[in-house]
């Protein structure tokens, strides 16, 4: 049974809704713990996701303030910090002892922003504190060394492991420093997915520096050889859903989120890309690929809609130009739209069952 003490910090806190999972800081598992101390009441929040310095503030001075109606509380000692757990994976598999957990990003077709979606979605996380990785599992069509300005072939360490680039801290591997960019790949299914494995399991992900927290997966389109290689030899924790509003892509969307049901990947939710277009000149707002196609599907198959984001210029260029909008302009309103997807997706992850087994150790950003 509950002691007083935390009937009363859970009463006082009721009504602080985290914006990420949409539920309590109780009802999400926050609360590390509640202890009655010689200096008084200590409360302990610890999130399941990434927050940086500002976050953590602001969330200090709502629980302060809560605790504070509450005149038998006030004075509350409060510590916030986070920490990304194991998650389960699909079937007997288990996680890699490098990676915390696989994030794969994923549509039903190609030309939807998936990559783009891939790379902003990894820097927003890494700009919160998380040590990210990103992977490009489009053997046919890699695209990551282009839009993150990199170049050249990997080295391979004494222990005969890829060394991956590395993009603004975060390490990348993909098929495109392995081969020209115009050399196209004229494989069959056994050779791309015999290459998958090998990207990722001969990847020096963490250069010595414990684990990441996330590795984010940039698949290529479709429901093929990869994907199913994926679900059945790659420990994969949740999956993120990219789509555009028009009717043929939500369509192919749903045949990928099936998929990934089919072989149990957990789908933390859906994200509406090219959602709305404002004019650079006038500013005129117009739905160019519909509108509130990825809200239906989000309601239809009971998925969180984790984020809209906008049909806009600047990340097309940047792109282009090897650059994140994310890193580029951290407080504009584009790299804003990612960082609250990029949120909302781990924190969706942050809700799902843990792998109990797995031996890492702690990583904790004390407030």
């Amino acid at each position: 049974m509950p002691s007083e003490l935390n009937q009363k910090v859970e009463t006082a806190l009721a009504s602080l809704i985290d914006p990420n999972t949409g539920k309590g800081l109780y009802a999400s598992g926050f609360i590390h713990s509640v202890t009655d101390t010689a200096a008084g009441p200590e409360l302990k929040v610890r999130f399941g996701y990434p927050l940086a310095e500002s976050p953590l503030a602001n969330w200090r001075a709502l629980i302060e303030t809560a605790l504070a109606a509450d005149a038998s509380l006030a004075g509350t000692i409060v510590s916030l910090d986070w920490k990304v757990a194991v998650h389960s994976v699909q079937g007997e598999l288990k996680p890699l002892d490098s990676i915390r957990n696989i994030v794969v990003i994923a549509s039903g077709k190609g030309g939807v922003g998936k990559s783009t979606t891939a790379v902003n979605l990894a820097v927003a996380l890494q700009q919160q504190g998380a040590k990210v990785g990103l992977l490009d599992a489009d053997i046919y069509g890699p695209s990551l060394p282009r839009m993150l300005g990199l170049g050249g072939k990997p080295e391979v360490s004494e222990e005969k492991q890829f060394i991956p680039k590395m993009a603004g801290g975060i390490p990348v591997m993909s098929m495109g420093f392995l081969v020209d960019e115009e050399t196209p790949m004229i494989w069959r299914g056994p050779m791309v997915t015999s290459a998958l494995q090998q990207l990722l399991n001969d990847t020096n992900w963490t250069g010595g520096n414990g684990a990441l927290d996330y590795l984010i997966i940039d698949m290529p389109p479709g429901t093929g050889d990869i994907q199913l290689t994926l679900s059945q030899k790659i420990p994969v924790a949740g999956a993120v859903i990219v789509t555009t509003p028009q009717d043929i892509a939500l369509l192919d969307a749903r045949k990928g989120l099936e998929m990934f049901r089919q072989v149990n990947v957990p789908v933390m939710g859906v994200i509406e890309n090219m959602s709305l277009h404002i004019c650079s000149n006038c500013g005129h707002e117009e739905a160019i690929f519909g509108s509130g196609g990825g809200e239906k599907m989000a309601q239809a198959t009971g998925l969180p809609l984790l984020g809209q984001l906008p049909l806009d210029l600047s990340i097309r260029e940047l792109s282009d130009a090897g650059k994140s909008v994310v890193r580029t302009d951290p407080g504009g309103a584009v790299a804003q739209a990612y960082t609250r997807a990029a949120l909302r997706a781990v924190a969706e992850l942050s809700q799902q069952g843990r792998n109990r087994s797995a031996g890492l150790p702690e990583f904790v950003v004390q407030s």
